[in-house]
Formats: C-alpha cells, structure tokens, sequence
C-alpha cells in the first residue's frame, strides 16, 4: 500500500474520532454510522492519543516471530529466475534444489511471485488448456527417434557486411540429449555434415532420424541416412508441432543463450561456436528438465541405460 493511501486512511479514522466529540456525542451511534465495531473505535483512539495521526495509519499484519519464513536470499533469487529465463514455479523450485540446496514447494514459489506481482508469464509463456495442448510422447530408447531442424541466428556484434548462420540441431526423443553447431550454408552438404558430427557425439546408435520437408533434407541426405542403415521420416508440411521437442529446444535456445548474449559483441565464428558449445553442454549436463521430472538429459540416459523400461 502507497504512502499517500496510508495517509488517507488515517485521516479517515480521524474523522471518526472526530464524530462522537464533534457531531454525535455517542460513540455507539458513531460506530453504527461508519459500520464499525466499538472495539475497533477504542483502538483507533488509544493509538490516536499515544502517536497522533502516525498511530492510525494501517500496520502490517505480518507476525513478528517467523520461523518458518523463507529467507531474504532465497526471494532474490527467484525473481531473478523469473525475469531471466521465464521459468515457473515448479523449474524454479528444481533449479534451486539442483544448485543451491534449497527445498521450497512449487506453491511456495509462487507466493513470492505473486507477491512481487511476477506470478503471470508473458503470453507466449502461458500454459495451455488441455484443450488446446497436443498429447506429449516419448519414444523409451535412446536413439530411437532424433529430430533435426534448423534456425536462422546471426553472431551478435558483427560489422560491415554480415554473415548469415544455421544452427542445426538434433535432439534425442527419449532422453532429450542435443546436439548443437552452426554453419555458415544450409544445404544438403551441411547437413550431411551435421548428422556425421551428431552420430560422433552420441554414446548411442541413431536408428531413426525425423526432419521437415526443409531442401536441406532432400534426396541426398535421404540417401546418406540409409547408407548408415538409419531411417528417414519427413514430417507431413506446415505441421511443425510434429517436430515438437526441437522446435520447443529453439525457443529455449532462445530465451535461455541468446537473449542472455544481448549487448555482447562476438564477431568471431571461433568464439560463437566455442560459446555455443558451452551452451550444448550446460543443456545437456547442468539444466534440470522439466518434462524428465527435473533430470538433466544425461542423467535421464544413465538411468535408462540401468533400467531400459523406466
């Protein structure tokens, strides 16, 4: 509440108090015209006669012994959460057990969100009804099933003529794993190129690879996918919901790297692959996945590789 609304109020129950000694003489006729209680009168002027106007401004009901009460750094850090990386209640109450040892309920959280009025995301962010959602799968084997995309970025801080860059993604549909580079063409070659450099990364055997109808996944990828006895699906056009998972990694990309590089200057391909990287392996290793129930993608792939049927 707004000092000046303080203040108001104040002079509100002054005005009351003013009443029985000035108007009515009664302090029960009084308290029947405002719809007050006596008690509440008696208050009022034992507070009025001991502090003055100050004593009648409204106080916090917030008791004074609170043992239960979350700690000042903990509130810092949510809103941050909040701010930085869009997250909920229930991805920030994962990422503050993972990396600060803090246990707080998704409830919780999102009491302090309200309080500091960040309880609504962006509209873009907003859960869904399940109505509007469509069904999530999950294949149950490691390297089952990859999705591969690509998205448009441009290295941030470039000068003079820029340089337009492709970053291809490929993500594991059971456990989530990614791989990530960045390439100046987008083409067949390149992705070739890509899916060879993903096969050399993963401590798994890619049976089945699902893309876009995009050109760079035409005839001549097809082709090099079933030479290595991998199978190729193309999903049905203007459907990208069916490539779910690495179209939602695109938009974590965005808002959790990219949106965080704002007003760094990296004009060097070197450099942006080199951060880009260190990104893959945070994702991969570090981030709590929300849809794995707060596992990161590896320790989703240990715990499948010791019990497949999990």
């Amino acid at each position: 509440m707004s000092q000046r609304e303080l203040e108001r109020q104040a002079k509100h129950k002054l005005a009351v108090l003013r009443h029985v000694e000035e108007v009515s003489g009664s302090v029960a006729a009084t308290c029947w015209y405002y719809g007050i209680s006596r008690q509440a009168y008696y208050r009022w002027k034992r507070r009025y006669e001991d502090e003055g106007l100050e004593g009648l401004k409204d106080r916090s009901s917030e008791p004074h012994h609170q043992p239960n009460k979350t700690d000042p750094e903990v509130i810092e850090k949510i809103p941050w959460l909040r701010q930085q990386y869009h997250f909920g209640p229930r991805k920030i109450a994962m990422y503050l057990a993972r990396y600060h040892d803090i246990t707080i309920s998704s409830s919780g959280v999102w009491r302090i969100l309200h309080k500091v009025g960040l309880n609504r995301l962006p509209a873009s962010q907003r859960y869904k009804r399940l109505q509007t959602r469509w069904k999530r799968y999950e294949k149950q084997r490691p390297g089952h099933q990859l999705q591969v995309d690509v998205t448009f970025i441009e290295p941030l801080g470039q000068t003079g003529r820029k340089k337009r860059y492709y970053q291809y993604t490929a993500i594991d549909d059971c456990t989530r794993v990614r791989v990530l580079r960045a390439y100046p063409r987008n083409d067949q070659r390149t992705a070739i190129q890509f899916i060879d450099h993903v096969r050399s990364k993963l401590p798994f055997q890619v049976e089945q690879v699902q893309t876009d109808n995009g050109q760079e996944f035409g005839q001549a990828f097809h082709w090099h996918l079933l030479d290595k006895d991998i199978n190729h699906v193309k999903i049905r056009p203007r459907t990208p919901r069916l490539n779910g998972k690495v179209e939602r990694s695109h938009r974590i990309d965005s808002e959790e790297f990219y949106r965080l590089l704002e007003g760094e200057v990296i004009d060097d391909a070197n450099l942006f692959a080199e951060r880009l990287q260190q990104w893959e392996d945070h994702y991969n290793y570090d981030r709590p996945h929300g849809a794995l129930g707060g596992q990161t993608p590896y320790e989703r792939l240990k715990q499948k590789a010791r019990d497949p049927l999990t």
